[in-house]
């Protein structure tokens, strides 16, 4: 079904329905460098002067446009035929993701708009469509400059420069048409008990009638709810007949089947636990390292996107291959289907957001960044595989002003509010405010250097921090210690130009060397809980990837399995 368009899977297993009509493939395309198609009322015109191939951005190779200079505004234009039969109950627009701001159209008239350029939005477009031929058109404009507008690591000059690659901007994942009856489910909250073998939900939906929840483990029934319900939301508890926990390369999936009305959703839930107890990580409540790698979720042909699913499950592979049990999506909302696949393969990630690029010193920029990243976390919280959030990353002073500390207190609480389930990680490195895990970024190359630093935290209670230094901004309370960047060693071969962190190792030898002296300091150290190294593969420039850009083992990976994967003190 529907295999001749690129990305044709359904975009988000968690909440799937078989009634859907992917929009994928060839748009007509045109920019907008003076943002001036609104007034020129491009969304009434027959045709735009370009093509695209969505859901690829136009920088992108895939995208057939492959332009990398800045793009302030774009236009998309596709025509879309509905059958009559389609237009029976309620008819929904989905857009994966558009960076940043979208204004979207159909038959010439405005149905919606939404700024963000990470998440999922979607609107009721039933009024709006009829039988046959319809117009689909969506306005898309950007600026990685402006300190509003969360960019992550897309570069804010002309050229990909040191950790910043090249820009996203517009449609870059799937768009798709989703039929539902009159009345239909809006959406599922699950809570897994791993301790008492039961999932709690609370699920919203529109309209009255019966609400049915059933679960089953690999194809066998474990257990039902029913209830009536006149509408709005409905809770309830499954009791499972059969407990088999969510753990690390054990996804161990349960599938759910929920219907209300007629309306049909496919979902599944993990069933585990995770907590923070005596500095130890705990997930289904025994001490677990964690062996995470840093991933940007960046793809030479696609940028922001992954061809195709299985570049997607490609880089989760990888990171097993080389013993991490998980990964910091870093910088970036990763779309729902790697998510998934994370779940499916027992993987642990870090959900994060793309908060470079903000001014953190302007109260201004806290409505536009607590709306989309309460979007992340809702869009993502059945996810087993995510056992924490972390809504920034660095947060450096911006044009020489101090973050605004309130801005990081209110996202942080905001967070623990919606989710009370998972640890939260204000800010990876510095400067943190207020914090579960107080973790820490140490690019430290001398091994006996990085060793005698961090050993303290055994000998001493005491912390290396090399943020500490910047006009005590940040202090270590007796959080959990999680290094949550560290090694980023450049190699690309002798005569390869590019960027890393200090100076690259004269042979494979000493690579591996020096790989194995930091990572044996940190699972040799009984006060710390994780580490994260820097990084998987290269991206563009930067060559601190233990794959290159392509994917390519640069080494051995039985050698740094072995490194990575035995057991840590605190796991003693």
């Amino acid at each position: 079904m529907q295999t001749n368009i690129p990305r044709p899977e359904y975009p988000n297993p968690q909440f799937a329905r078989s009634d859907w009509m992917n929009l994928n493939g060839t748009w007509q395309f045109e920019m907008d460098p003076g943002r001036s198609g609104e007034d020129r009322k491009l969304y009434e015109a027959d045709a735009l002067s370009g093509e695209i191939i969505v859901p690829y951005c136009p920088e992108s190779a895939l995208s057939g446009v492959c332009y990398t200079d800045f793009i302030p505004a774009v236009w998309y234009r596709r025509v879309v035929d509905i059958p009559a039969d389609k237009l029976t109950g309620r008819v929904f627009l989905h857009f994966g993701a558009v960076d940043y701001k979208a204004v979207v159209y159909v038959n010439g008239a405005e149905v919606g708009s939404h700024a963000g350029g990470y998440v999922h939005f979607s609107f009721d477009v039933t009024e709006f469509v009829r039988a046959g031929e319809n117009v689909i058109t969506v306005y898309a404009e950007d600026d990685a400059r402006d300190g509003m507008i969360p960019s992550g690591k897309q570069c804010f000059k002309y050229a990909s420069m040191g950790c910043h690659y090249t820009r996203t901007t517009g449609i870059w994942q799937t768009v798709w048409l989703e039929f539902t009856p009159k009345s239909y489910i809006r959406s599922v909250r699950l809570f897994p008990n791993a301790e008492d073998g039961s999932v709690q939900f609370v699920a919203s939906v529109c309209g009255a009638g019966e609400f049915c929840a059933e679960a089953s483990f690999d194809g066998k029934p474990v257990g039902s709810f029913r209830a009536s319900t006149a509408g709005g939301t409905v809770s309830g508890t499954i009791a499972l007949s059969e407990t088999h926990l969510w753990d690390l390369g054990q996804g161990n999936l349960y599938d759910l089947k929920l219907t209300f009305c007629g309306d049909t959703v496919q979902s599944y839930f993990g069933l585990r636990s995770v907590c923070l107890d005596d500095r130890r990580f705990l997930l289904n409540g025994r001490s677990v390292f964690m062996r995470l790698v840093l991933d940007q979720g960046f793809y030479p042909d696609g940028i922001y996107t992954a061809k195709d699913e299985q570049a997607l499950m490609h880089d989760i592979e990888l990171s097993m291959a080389a013993g991490f049990n998980g990964a910091r999506l870093h910088e970036k909302v990763f779309e729902p289907r790697f998510l998934y696949h994370c779940d499916r393969m027992g993987y642990i990630v870090w959900g994060e957001y793309p908060n470079w690029g903000a001014d953190h010193s302007d109260p201004r920029v806290l409505a536009g960044f607590l709306q989309e990243w309460i979007e992340a976390v809702d869009r993502d919280f059945n996810h087993p595989s995510i056992i924490g959030w972390c809504p920034f990353n660095e947060t450096w002073d911006y044009d020489g002003r101090r973050q605004w500390n309130e801005f990081l207190r209110t996202v942080y609480r905001t967070t623990k509010a919606i989710d009370p389930t998972r640890p939260c990680i204000d800010t990876s490195g510095n400067y943190h405010v207020e914090t579960d895990i107080f973790d820490t970024h140490d690019y430290e190359q001398n091994v006996d250097v990085f060793r005698e630093q961090y050993d303290k935290l055994m000998t001493e209670n005491v912390l290396f921090d090399r943020q500490h230094d910047h006009g005590g901004a940040q202090i270590w309370k007796g959080e959990p210690v999680f290094l949550s960047e560290y090694g980023g060693i450049r190699w690309a071969g002798e005569d390869a130009v590019g960027w890393g962190y200090g100076e690259a190792p004269k042979t494979e030898a000493e690579f591996k060397a020096r790989y194995k002296g930091l990572t044996d300091t940190l699972l040799d150290n009984s006060k710390m809980c994780g580490f994260c190294y820097t990084q998987l593969y290269d991206v563009e420039q930067e060559l601190n990837g233990l794959y290159t850009y392509g994917r390519e083992p640069k080494f051995d990976m039985d050698y740094f399995k072995a490194v990575n994967s035995r057991k840590a003190a605190i796991e003693e």
